[in-house]
Parts: C-alpha cells; structure tokens; sequence
C-alpha cells in the first residue's frame, strides 16, 4: 500500500486563483488595518449598539406623505423637520423631496419626479 503524503504548505501552488469572497476578504482586512493603524477604529458605521426610534421615524414618514398630498404651506421649522436639515436656498432637494420657499417662511413640499425643470443641488 502506499501511504498518501501529507500536504505541505509550501508546495501549494502559489498561481491558484482566489474566489471573489476571498479577495473581498482580503481587501477588507487590509482597509480595517489601515484604519486601525491611524486610530481610526472607532468610526461611527462600525458601531452596531445604535438603535433606531421607530416610532419617530414612522411619524415623520407619515407627516412627510400627509404634506405631499395636501400640499400644505409648511413652516422653515417644520421642512427641516420633515427634511432632516434646514433649507439653505429657496430650494432645497433631498431624498426625492423638493422644498420650494413660496414667501418667508412659508415652504410647499413635493416629490422630485413631479417637478419639469432638471434643476440639481
């Protein structure tokens, strides 16, 4: 009988190609080290202890819809709630939504898709 030998790492052919989840694997490893060198471990998106208020966000997706279909003048406060950031300009587009100042501090919310001119922030 002939005994099997036993593998060295050695001999392993080094011009084996590697599959995708590997390189991905491999690039990930080295960007986690790069960061962890320069004392960057510590970032906001590797934190998975964060927890998201549910309630809060359902209520302001539900505000948001209920300005859209009525068309309701909204205050500067409330587009920056309904927007997560308060208008800088006369107009304002962010996540699909477009704010328009109608006078002062009187705004009118609508959906990007419904506007016709091709107007980017």
């Amino acid at each position: 009988m002939s005994a099997t030998q036993p593998k060295d790492p050695k001999n392993n052919n080094s011009n084996a190609e590697i599959n995708p989840e590997q390189a991905l694997g491999l690039v990930s490893l080295g960007l986690m080290q790069k960061l962890s060198d320069k004392g960057l471990a510590d970032l906001n998106w590797l934190k998975e202890d964060e927890k998201c208020d549910t309630y809060e966000l359902r209520q302001r997706l539900e505000l948001t819809s209920l300005a859209l279909e009525t068309g309701a003048p909204l205050s500067t406060t409330e587009v920056s709630k309904l927007l997560g950031v308060r208008p800088g300009s006369s107009k304002v587009e962010r996540g699909g939504l477009i704010a328009k100042k109608l006078s002062r501090n009187v705004w009118r919310l609508i959906k990007s898709s419904q506007e016709s001119s091709h107007w980017r922030n």
